[in-house]
């Protein structure tokens, strides 16, 4: 179990981890909490329907790191507008889409990455300076999501596009400033690649 996930008899999966992994992951989840920010209704006071009726913003990010979570619904990269009109159709149902969809992905990622944080705090040690931790159906499934999100968010610090950029920051050389950055992107898709194994039936 150290190290990757492992299913739980029925459903759920467990893991072991040390305190050293414990602090990692915890604290890009706060980081990753703070980058999202929090929701557009927080200071709305008693009013539950604030939220749902709030609407979102209608442009990408200027984060390159929020424009890879939140990416342009109508965007193809593989293939430019014939035209200004077609580019102009295009940004404008973007903006659109974004404007009613990006306060509910946003919650689902704080919702994520708090499931996250908590499930950490809520650890209880184990005698040899680590924890394992267990997760419910639906805390891996928030886990997986929050996993996904901080390796997109390393990713796109790291200026990984693609799997072939990933193999180049893997032979960097230990004393490059990014290797602690690409190790923890390795590490996270390690785990992320084996909790999506126990959610598979």
């Amino acid at each position: 179990m150290p190290g990757h996930f492992e299913p739980l008899p029925g459903g759920g999966a467990a893991v072991a981890l040390d305190d050293v992994e414990i602090s990692i992951i915890r604290s890009l989840a706060v980081q990753l909490l703070e980058l999202i920010g929090p929701g557009p209704a927080e200071d709305a006071g008693d009013d539950p329907l604030a939220e749902l009726f709030a609407e979102g913003p209608s442009e990408p990010p200027a984060d390159p790191v929020l424009r890879r979570l939140f990416p342009d619904a109508y965007s193809d990269p593989e293939r430019e507008p014939a035209d200004a009109e077609e580019a102009a159709e295009r940004t404008a149902r973007s903006a659109e889409f974004r404007r009613y969809t990006e306060n509910d992905l946003r919650a689902r990622k704080r919702d994520d990455a708090l499931a996250v944080v908590r499930s950490l705090d809520a650890l209880s040690p184990a005698g040899d300076g680590g924890a394992v931790l267990k997760l419910t159906p639906q805390e891996s499934r928030q886990w997986l999501g929050a996993l996904n999100d901080l390796r997109l968010a390393i990713g796109s610090r790291l200026d990984i596009t693609d799997e072939d950029d990933s193999d180049l920051l893997f032979r960097l050389p230990d004393d490059d400033p990014r290797k602690p950055m690409v190790m923890a992107y390795l590490w996270l898709g390690g785990l992320q690649e084996t909790l999506v194994n126990t959610l598979m039936p």
